[in-house]
């Protein structure tokens, strides 16, 4: 592990008690009856553990959509050709995707990094180039990068998050963009949680049952092939993953060692989380799910980091469209607590404790 990886890891410290117990008593204070807006309470306490203030803030606003391709997809485990990577990442440039809109409407901006897609990019401002490789190998014929390039994702993740911090970044949301991802999402959560390839593997895109079998038997032979070690993440990355999946990785573990609550997107997000908080259990305290989506067994992702997805709306788009709304909701939950009046302060009487 390099030296910037274990620096980063050593920073990440638990959530702040004190804080988080001044904001549930101030929440027991507010007018209403205790508990009753459920999970935008427990998510405003869970933001002021982070930010290690009673009262936290959401201002500034981002999300790193990462984008890279896979070889996997020489073995046809889709129905999208990989040029469309390339022409996703043009329309978020210009502004016309779903994550473009949905972060228009929350008041986000939108980090777009090209991890390692399989095109060489235009130059433009909007975009971040960081490529690795254009593209990662088949993991169907052996490992998808190398151990250094993983930690060059990984890396990569952590310093943008610096960046944003030194912005005055407050919270951060994850998004990825590339085409034969939810195969090596899937190859990455079977062996991190220790299931059968065919009970974690979704249908992506939307493939039929005569494509999911394929998939699930080239994910199979990728893992027979490589032989990952759950006890050993980055081996894992390296092997199976891809430098999107990587890249998110590197947001997570920054994100947590800066005090900065991360939500994520989707399954390929899950994959990456599975990563992160296999490097540093700490991570788990800074992550909020913002929605469970339709890619099967998300939920059993979601389980498995004892996370609480905040939406369900069916959506299996990616690009952190989920996390985007997530966003929007962290937001409100610090909101209520900050500016909502208390029993005294608005001169409302409280239950009869006696119950009467």
């Amino acid at each position: 592990m390099s030296e910037s990886l274990s620096r980063i890891i050593e920073m990440i410290k638990p959530l702040d008690e004190p804080a988080m117990a001044e904001a549930q008593a101030r929440q027991n204070l507010l007018t209403k009856p205790q508990g009753s807006l459920g999970r935008l309470e427990e998510l405003s306490v869970q933001l002021a553990g982070i930010q290690g203030r009673p009262i936290p803030q959401i201002r500034h606003k981002a999300i790193i959509t990462m984008a890279g391709d896979h070889g996997v997809v020489a073995e046809k485990v889709g129905n999208w050709p990989q040029e469309v990577t390339a022409q996703m990442v043009y329309n978020f440039l210009n502004g016309g995707a779903g994550i473009n809109v949905i972060a228009r409407q929350v008041g986000a901006k939108i980090i777009v990094v090209d991890m390692g897609v399989a095109t060489e990019l235009g130059s433009s401002p909007q975009l971040l180039s960081r490529k690795i490789a254009l593209g990662t190998r088949n993991i169907a014929r052996g490992p998808a990068m190398t151990r250094e390039q993983a930690e060059m994702a990984v890396e990569t993740g952590m310093e943008i998050v610096a960046a944003e911090v030194a912005k005055r970044l407050d919270i951060v949301g994850t998004g990825d963009m590339g085409i034969g991802n939810t195969t090596a999402s899937s190859a990455i959560a079977a062996v991190m949680m220790g299931r059968p390839v065919a009970e974690i593997t979704g249908r992506g895109t939307g493939i039929d049952d005569e494509q999911l079998k394929h998939k699930i038997r080239v994910i199979e032979r990728a893992l027979g092939v490589n032989h990952p070690d759950p006890k050993q993440p980055l081996e894992v990355l390296a092997k199976i993953g891809g430098f999107e999946i990587g890249g998110l990785v590197g947001v997570m573990l920054g994100a947590a060692a800066h005090r900065i609550p991360v939500v994520i997107d989707g399954f390929i997000s899950g994959a990456a989380a599975l990563v992160a908080t296999a490097l540093s259990s700490g991570v788990k305290d800074f992550l909020i799910a913002g929605h469970i989506c339709a890619e099967a067994h998300h939920q059993w992702v979601l389980n498995h980091l004892g996370l609480k997805p905040l939406l369900s709306l069916d959506m299996r788009l990616g690009e952190g469209t989920g996390a985007a709304l997530g966003i929007f909701l962290a937001e409100t939950s610090a909101m209520v607590l900050a500016e909502m009046a208390t029993f005294t302060g608005a001169g409302v009487s409280q239950k009869d404790k006696a119950g009467s």
